[in-house]
């Protein structure tokens, strides 16, 4: 394993494996599958973090993740229950799973989403939260909070009224604004900001974003753009890359690295602005891959088990649950699924294939 370190400006970035993000190989491979104890891979990444799609519908058609018209939703039937969403987070919870991240498409438009809350936060997970558009959040923040949610990452990919518009094709800025303002007023905090930044859409905002983040006291997350549309379009060439956004960010505000080390599992690298007004975080899933890191399983909305992002490997929980199948059988699943965890996503490999299902479809 290589470790690099890349200097920008006042800081550097957070020390991760190069190629494909692999992790430590020198503690060697485990030979065989353990069937007690937490959820473990054959490279020892213990798994913490579950995302837990519960649709894969959305209301906005933004361009980095479906196509204007035409997007194909799955069928209601082939959706999770309630009962069973929470009968997988309970297994999971059962494996030594801490953290629960409601996701989708929009999890918001599926109807009774402060009722699963109540459901799973009262499953005693250390951490319960959500990611959304922000469209119906103004209205759910305060019942979401009184059933036990405790924060929300909001997609916010521009802050200019138009090209908000442009990029999100349904919707208007002012009323994910609003959001974020209900979402604090209900305690739902630290409020964190997704952008997914795409050169020559969007990277103009970048420092628009940060002085957004050091004015409101927000933590904005910048997202290196992944091949996950809907729409196949995905370039190379529309990435831009952690490393630039810091150095850009670093000349007008030098930065602090929160973690220098490296030993935080959690996708984003943060940093602080140095005279201690706001803090942001870089998610270089792309140029900068933390694959050896890794404690996140996933979901979707349909009870596959996915053990990465960029895998076509899934098992298939709702199998298990429809056919019958005991708790047990269904916490074998997830070991099995999390055991045949590759050590890395191979995002830059000459031979990686896209994953079939978009973001959308998987549960981010």
């Amino acid at each position: 394993m290589t470790i690099t370190r890349l200097p920008v400006g006042p800081i550097a970035l957070r020390a991760k494996p190069s190629v494909g993000g692999e992790p430590d190989t020198q503690r060697g491979r485990s030979p065989s599958m353990p069937v007690h104890g937490p959820l473990i891979d054959s490279f020892g990444r213990v798994h913490t973090d579950m995302r837990l799609s519960v649709t894969d519908r959305c209301n906005f058609r933004c361009v980095y993740c479906m196509p204007d018209e035409g997007m194909t939703f799955l069928p209601r039937a082939e959706i999770l229950s309630f009962e069973e969403i929470a009968r997988v987070a309970r297994v999971a919870r059962g494996l030594g799973v801490t953290s629960v991240r409601l996701t989708g498409g929009e999890p918001l438009v599926r109807r009774g989403i402060v009722e699963l809350v109540r459901r799973v936060a009262a499953m005693g997970f250390d951490d319960v939260s959500l990611t959304t558009n922000g469209t119906g959040l103004a209205r759910l923040a305060e019942p979401l909070a009184q059933a036990g949610l405790q924060r929300v990452n909001i997609s916010c990919d521009s802050l200019q009224p138009d090209r908000f518009a442009q990029i999100r094709r349904r919707g208007e800025l002012s009323m994910v604004l609003k959001a974020m303002d209900a979402a604090e007023a209900a305690g739902l905090a630290p409020l964190k900001v997704n952008v997914v930044v795409m050169a020559g859409v969007n990277d103009d905002e970048v420092l628009d974003f940060c002085a957004f983040a050091r004015e409101h006291d927000r933590v904005v997350r910048f997202i290196e753009y992944m091949p996950l549309d809907a729409n196949g379009l995905w370039d190379r060439s529309q990435v831009v890359a952690g490393s630039d956004l810091l150095a850009q960010i670093g000349e007008r505000w030098p930065l602090v690295a929160c973690d220098p080390q490296g030993t935080d599992s959690a996708p984003a690298e943060r940093y602080r602005f140095a005279d201690g007004v706001g803090e942001i975080g870089v998610v270089a899933s792309v140029t900068r891959p933390f694959c050896g890191t890794c404690d996140r399983l996933r979901v979707t909305a349909d009870g596959a088990v996915r053990n990465c992002l960029f895998s076509d490997d899934e098992l298939s929980l709702r199998s298990v649950m429809r056919s019958g199948g005991t708790d047990d059988e269904m916490a074998m699943t997830l070991r099995t699924a999390i055991w045949g965890k590759l050590p890395g996503h191979g995002i830059n490999d000459p031979g990686f294939l896209r994953p079939h299902r978009s973001m959308s479809m998987i549960g981010g």
